[in-house]
């Protein structure tokens, strides 16, 4: 008689373990220095965006919110400007770590395409959004984008998304969180667009 062949137990892929490593370090004392780090680093390469600890250590003390809101922007910016250093200066010899690993050649050069148009507007877009803001900053360097334009529009979008996450933590406290799971990026979706689209109006027909 043929035995049934036993069914492997699934383990968590790569990026679930990753993120739950990220959550634990809400529970550390180290938690404000992991989060300036995960900003950082997201923004060149990582590839779970800080938005994830960020919440968590929003709900372990909502009275910090605007704290953690800070830091996060801080290693954000930080991690913005040296992704456009390695862009302008160095992209030559470190392109084979980011292309196809992180993001595809396609993907890269429709980028540059966009700063060609849209400048302030595509790394706002991409500071604010899901959009994956590390393209655009390494790209920003590449097709040397002007570097003040470039760090004031990722204050701006980088500012708006990780305040909003602690002004809607610090005034709704945990039952913001699902909401802002389940429709957070879509809403910022949506008020980018309409931003965006304001602006074209006031160009184009005013």
């Amino acid at each position: 008689m043929k035995q049934d062949t036993p069914v492997a137990t699934a383990k968590p892929n790569f990026i679930r373990r990753l993120y739950d490593w990220i959550l634990g370090w809400a529970d550390s004392r180290w938690g404000e220095a992991a989060l300036f780090i995960l900003a950082f680093v997201e923004s060149s390469f990582f590839p779970i965006p800080p938005d994830v600890l960020l919440i968590a250590l929003c709900l372990g003390c909502p009275r910090r919110s605007f704290r953690y809101a800070a830091i996060c922007l801080g290693g954000s910016l930080c991690g913005a400007a040296v992704a456009y250093a390695l862009g302008f200066w160095a992209w030559n010899a470190v392109d084979h770590w980011f292309i196809p690993a992180i993001f595809s050649e396609e993907a890269f050069r429709s980028v540059g395409d966009l700063y060609n148009e849209w400048n302030f507007w595509a790394v706002f877009t991409a500071g604010f959004t899901p959009i994956p803001y590390k393209i655009f900053t390494l790209a920003a360097g590449v097709f040397h984008i002007d570097f003040v334009m470039f760090m004031l529009a990722s204050l701006v979008g980088r500012s708006m998304r990780f305040f909003l996450i602690g002004w809607l933590i610090w005034k709704f406290g945990a039952p913001i969180k699902t909401f802002i799971d389940k429709y957070f990026n879509l809403i910022v979706v949506a008020f980018t667009v309409l931003l965006i689209g304001s602006f074209l109006l006031i160009r184009y027909v005013f």
